[in-house]
């Protein structure tokens, strides 16, 4: 019987625009390129140059600082470009795939067989390292290791594509990563209530499935761990929020090789029609939303999920963590006569300032992208910890990483978030605060003072 943790702060936001369960084919137009920015902390150095011909799972670059550290092409073809920015900033090393892919082949081994240092360096030779996050400071994982392994197999941001669908028919790959990881060290595995995964993993050794039940953001791996095993200084834990990473690494040791599929949700108030489809990490995303919307519309096009994704256009490309790619109306050419004082039918509010909470919780929304308000001084009125479900003082720790009293944000509990734990807390913010640029700042200066 798995245990059971209830958490009662949070807020679910139903949004227009969820993926059915149908599949959508996507041709693929054979433009891939791999972003050294989806990797939070990776210094890169491009161990390519244009017009080499490169293998799947062959490295296209290194992590500077642990040179053994590898990031792995999706797929085989010709490098076509090394990206460049301001001081020769590597944006993005651009692949086009050939029509017959050829993989590195890194052979099967037997994981019962193996040391969890053998799997360790097997994982980190494959260039699958990378796609693995620790805390603290929120980053990707650095050779060493880990006290503990958390993987969170539930998601539950608005729109996000839901796991359990996407794991459909992969369950093996699933356990052979997991069992992986589990020789590496322990590993607790977060799931939601009635998951089909229960059955599949509850027999494993050094696994531990906990049952999340509670509203967004119960499936933040960050929010697990805390109520599980903090992060304390000194310590390092590897925090898995996209559990598709697993399938990456059971795959690895299935197949041999490098296959960086996954299962993306096309979403958002804006797609025509919302659907799953099957994509590489780095695949161009112009195929996919070219006539996905009403190209009259003015939208946002959003690189993963509609709290904590980025901007894109439709010449993007897919990143490294993407499980959604969301379209939702720019807002920037919306009038609206009186703004807040109308009593408004349609507009969600948390605070009910509108009459459409008189609908209930089951409403959707058609949220546009704008702010609608000023940043303002910090109003401490404990909206944060309304929405926050960690046992830390986010309004208090938010002023200490501003005013960058590192002392108070050891106090405060700084080494056990990521950025994505206070995504809606800003979306609650009366104070229109970027929180989670505000808290990445915060961890990387805190980086910086302990190097």
């Amino acid at each position: 019987m798995a245990n059971v943790i209830k958490l009662r702060k949070g807020l679910d936001i139903k949004l227009q625009g969820k993926a059915t369960e149908e599949r959508m084919s996507l041709k693929s137009s054979g433009k891939f390129a791999l972003v050294p920015d989806d990797f939070e902390g990776v210094v890169p150095k491009v161990v390519v140059k244009e017009g080499d011909m490169v293998k799947a799972g062959e490295a296209l670059f290194v992590n500077k600082q642990y040179p053994e550290m590898k990031f792995a092409s999706p797929v085989s073809g010709r490098v076509t470009a090394v990206e460049r920015g301001e001081r020769r900033k590597v944006l993005s090393v651009k692949v086009e795939a050939d029509k017959e892919q050829t993989f590195v082949d890194y052979g099967k081994p037997d994981i019962e067989k193996m040391d969890g240092r053998v799997i360790f360096e097997h994982i980190m030779e494959a260039g699958l390292l990378g796609y693995i996050n620790q805390l603290p400071y929120a980053i990707t994982a650095i050779p060493g290791r880990p006290r503990t392994i958390f993987v969170s197999a539930l998601r539950d941001k608005p729109l996000a594509c839901d796991f359990e669908y996407e794991v459909k028919g992969q369950e093996q790959d699933f356990v052979t990563g997991l069992k992986a990881l589990a020789r590496i060290t322990k590993v607790y595995v977060g799931v939601g209530k009635d998951s089909a995964l229960l059955s599949h993993i509850s027999s494993l050794e050094h696994v531990e499935p906990v049952v999340f039940d509670g509203p967004c953001p119960a499936g933040n791996v960050g929010v697990q761990v805390n109520n599980l095993e903090p992060v304390n200084k000194g310590e390092m834990v590897w925090a898995i929020g996209d559990p598709t990473v697993v399938l990456f690494i059971g795959r690895l040791f299935n197949t041999g090789k490098v296959d960086l599929r996954r299962t993306v949700a096309l979403c958002g108030s804006e797609v025509k029609k919302p659907c799953h489809v099957e994509m590489l990490v780095g695949q161009e995303l112009q195929t996919l939303v070219a006539n996905s919307y009403d190209q009259d519309h003015h939208v946002r096009i959003i690189n993963g999920n509609v709290l904590t994704g980025r901007q894109t256009t439709k010449d993007g490309y897919l990143a490294a963590h993407a499980s959604e790619v969301t379209i939702i109306p720019e807002g920037d050419d919306a009038d609206e006569m009186l703004g807040w004082a109308m009593p408004r039918l349609k507009e969600f509010s948390v605070n009910r300032s509108y009459f459409s909470w008189l609908f209930g919780k089951k409403k959707e929304y058609a949220l546009d992208a704008r702010v609608k308000g000023g940043e303002r001084h910090i109003i401490m009125s404990g909206e944060y910890d309304r929405v926050l479900p960690m046992d830390i003082y986010g309004e208090y720790l938010i002023k200490a990483i501003i005013t960058g009293d590192i002392d108070k944000m050891e106090q405060l509990g700084i080494y056990e978030v990521s950025p994505e734990d206070f995504a809606l807390a800003e979306f609650v913010d009366s104070s229109k605060l970027e929180l989670q640029r505000i808290v990445r700042e915060g961890l990387n200066n805190l980086r910086k003072e302990n190097a």
